[in-house]
């Protein structure tokens, strides 16, 4: 039998809907159980979460991993107690709570480096909440980019059966263009393809998505394509990456979704997203490769519109747990050579 992976959920923002959707998914038998998940968070705070959410769900202070009981119907909370709950407003930028994410975040990688827990799946985090709290990182993976000295992780996009890379992400499309060069889509799609490799992925095929229409007709609409992706592809062909493309990015998602590869290396960061999004949008999980650890999170916001009113969906937390699971596993921490 598999070991079951101890699966470190930080609670996120606590004036977001990242408290409410832990305890919802946590009281998903199907959930809890398919790994053994503790929450590094403030108990006082996930109470009242499962109050709004009406959620039949009791918590256990834990001072480190190795008390968690893992018995469903009871979460093993880490409390690190950072907020002073009497001033805490719901769907409001706050510091305080932009300091409690982040040392949630910081506490859950210290247990995945010291191999107290095997996998991180995180919750959402307030980008002006960070910054009112002077965190000098943007989100998530420039945390843990910082945290754990990898310069230049990987983003994963998982959504049923498809998988998408990105070759660039926060940048205008203008600048993203320009870093769309020979270089480095040879260099991504060789992290790509270690990245699954290190998933447990065997016999992957890779397709590079297009830039212009009809990935350019050679040169008819934009040289992006001869100049610079091709080449790329090629020398990554020449090094055994079993990879094809540029392929039109108008068909490129459905073909992969339907099974003709294993991953697509998206050019930008609206290429992939819309493609992962529209093909269901709650089940969309991000995975940051290239970390000694293996991290899983949902791909949406701390929706602070909703947030204290309990109508938050869990699904996509649901996924992000399951997803962790399914992973950790097989997951290799070194890089494969």
């Amino acid at each position: 039998m598999t070991k079951k992976a101890i699966i470190a959920i930080p609670m996120g923002d606590p004036a977001g809907i990242g408290p409410e959707i832990t305890v919802k998914s946590l009281a998903n038998q199907e959930v809890f159980e398919s790994g053994k998940p503790f929450v590094v968070g403030q108990i006082d705070i996930l109470e009242k979460a499962a109050e709004v959410t009406k959620t039949d769900i009791s918590f256990n202070k834990i001072s480190s991993p190795n008390e968690a009981k893992f018995t469903f119907g009871t979460v093993d909370v880490l409390d690190l107690n950072n907020v002073d709950i009497s001033s805490l407003q719901y769907g409001e930028v706050q510091a305080q709570c932009g300091q409690a994410a982040y040392e949630y975040i910081q506490k859950s990688v210290e247990f995945a480096q010291d191999g107290s827990a095997d996998v991180i799946a995180t919750t959402p985090i307030n980008k002006e909440s960070l910054k009112a709290a002077e965190v000098p990182h943007i989100g998530h993976t420039e945390m843990l980019a910082s945290m754990t000295g990898i310069d230049d992780p990987l983003t994963m996009f998982e959504v049923r059966t498809m998988r998408i890379f990105f070759l660039t992400r926060h940048l205008s499309l203008k600048d993203a263009i320009d870093q769309m060069t020979a270089e480095r889509v040879h260099d991504y799609l060789i992290r790509c393809d270690e990245a699954l490799k290190r998933l447990g992925i065997e016999d992957r095929k890779f397709a590079v998505a297009g830039l212009n229409p009809h990935s350019g007709e050679n040169g008819l609409f934009g040289r992006e394509e001869v100049d610079q992706i091709r080449p790329g592809i090629e020398r990554a062909q020449k090094d055994g990456i079993p990879v094809e493309g540029p392929v039109p990015a108008d068909s490129v998602f459905h073909q992969a979704l339907n099974g003709k590869y294993d991953a697509v290396l998206s050019l930008y960061h609206d290429q992939g997203h819309i493609a992962a999004k529209m093909t269901d949008f709650e089940r969309t999980i991000s995975i940051t490769n290239g970390l000694p650890f293996l991290r899983t999170s949902v791909d949406h916001g701390t929706a602070f519109d909703i947030a204290g009113t309990g109508i938050a969906s869990a699904v996509s937390m649901e996924e992000c747990v399951k997803l962790s699971a399914k992973y950790a596993p097989h997951f290799t921490g070194e890089t494969v050579k």
